[in-house]
């Protein structure tokens, strides 16, 4: 087959999502439908560039557009419908970006449940078409355009609501519906498009007018039947409402569960296990619901996640054991590490090899080295801790000032007591010990013992 490239149809205010933010926008299992459309059209190589058509919200639905391609390591394209006159518009104002006599595939942004299976096996079917549309059959076609067949070749797509009983029979029983899935070759599109009118009850160009102009023009003109798995009418038929989209998000979450379990992970109470299809989750990890794993998220074999935690492109290495109740986000733990209960790991936290990071304890910016315990009620920020350091409870390193943000470094081996604020930028030297209940504001030389205290004094009790 020749060149594919990609047209997501993401310019649309979608009415019916009670929202400030555009449809496009609207999150499953952590990732916008807009993300999880860019995802599915990445994974599969015959398409070699996806552009995004954006309008309502242009900024915003680019500016994702642009952050989904950096993650997928692809190009982000996007094009700018300025009024939105239709689907046909749509495509007439992307084809200045189409170059060559390659073919477009055309998907909607609000369809977040399709698969590189189902598209392809569309493609196949579709393979030396002028126009190709995937259709499906329906009990209830409610409101979707309807395809008109003759001796079982298409005739037409009709939009219900300018559809003609007196012409091609009751409406009900026309249950084939166009699922707004097309694959149309490059030369095609630029012969038709001109010849497209908004003479209709919308006053809108319709892509589905195509259909019928390649007809006319003695074109080849494919409507390809969905079949098999992924091809149900929650998959291809897009979210319009909230309704739809947390049945949508239930549809995803099954999914990543079967996959996830099929793969070798462990899974106990699954049905309360929410995993992104962004994130990597290996052969031999235990999941413990209720649990919800995010954006890039990589846990690897061997780790075990206890319930009631949220991680967020987190980087989990084997052997590690995050207890009950941990939020971790944008950090890194390495092997043999325990984190939790009740801990945060904010962004670039790093918890090295067979350290421990206990109840209440907050670590950002901060890399806690191997085998160094802060094991309780304990805050380090912008800090640099060397291996087999031990904080008691209650330590702070006082980073911000109340306009920057300073650094503290504390060396191989250090004990730290309870109760100890150590004013950045500040350092300790390694082997050095910070007695309890000290504000150290200068830098304790290795091997050392630092005070910073006041004297107790004991008097007689009045009565």
């Amino acid at each position: 087959m020749n060149t594919i490239d990609a047209l997501i149809l993401a310019a649309g205010k979608g009415t019916r999502m009670p929202s400030p933010r555009p449809k496009v926008l609207q999150t499953l299992l952590g990732e916008t439908m807009l993300a999880l459309v860019t995802a599915t059209l990445a994974a599969m190589p015959r398409v070699r560039h996806a552009i995004t058509l954006v309008g309502n919200e242009a900024d915003m639905v680019s500016a994702e557009a642009v952050r989904v391609a950096e993650r997928l390591g692809k190009k982000a394209l996007c094009v700018r419908q300025e009024r939105q006159l239709g689907t046909g518009h749509a495509l007439m104002t992307a084809m200045p970006e189409l170059q060559g006599d390659g073919s477009v595939l055309v998907v909607n942004g609000d369809a977040p449940l399709l698969t590189p299976d189902v598209l392809n096996r569309f493609i196949d079917a579709a393979e030396g078409a002028d126009v190709a549309f995937l259709s499906l059959v329906m009990d209830d076609a409610a409101s979707y355009g309807r395809v008109i067949r003759e001796n079982g070749a298409v005739r037409a797509i009709v939009e219900a609501k300018d559809f003609d009983p007196s012409l091609y029979g009751p409406l009900e029983d026309a249950r084939e519906v166009n699922t707004g899935i097309y694959l149309f070759s490059l030369p095609a599109a630029r012969r038709l498009l001109p010849s497209l009118s908004c003479d209709n009850r919308g006053g809108e160009y319709y892509i589905t007018d195509l259909v019928s102009l390649g007809l006319a023009a003695g074109m080849d003109v494919r409507g390809v039947r969905a079949e098999g798995a992924g091809c149900d009418a929650n998959a291809l038929l897009g979210v319009n409402t909230p309704a739809e989209l947390a049945a949508a998000e239930e549809i995803l979450s099954n999914r990543r569960r079967e996959a996830l379990l099929a793969s070798g992970v462990i899974l106990h109470s699954p049905s309360s296990v929410r995993v992104s299809p962004m994130a990597s989750v290996e052969k031999g990890v235990e999941l413990f619901g209720p649990c919800e794993i995010y954006g890039d998220s990589v846990i690897r074999s061997g780790a075990r996640v206890l319930s009631h935690c949220v991680l967020r492109d987190a980087d989990i290495e084997g052997g590690v054991e995050i207890r009950e109740f941990c939020h971790i986000e944008k950090a890194v733990v390495r092997r043999g590490a325990i984190v939790g209960p009740y801990a945060r790991l904010r962004p670039q936290a790093l918890v090295d090899e067979e350290a421990h990071v206990g109840n209440f304890v907050e670590l950002k910016k901060t890399h806690l080295g191997k085998g160094s315990k802060a094991n309780h009620l304990t805050y380090l920020g912008d800090a640099e801790v060397g291996p087999g350091v031990n904080f008691g409870a209650g330590t702070i390193t006082c980073n911000y000032d109340g306009k920057n943000k300073f650094r503290t470094v504390i060396g191989e081996g250090c004990f730290i007591g309870s109760n100890t604020a150590l004013v950045a930028p500040v350092s300790v030297g390694d082997g050095a010990m910070v007695g309890a209940g000290s504000v150290i504001t200068e830098d304790v030389p290795a091997g050392k013992l630092a005070l910073g205290r006041g004297r107790q004094v004991v008097k007689e009790r009045k009565r």
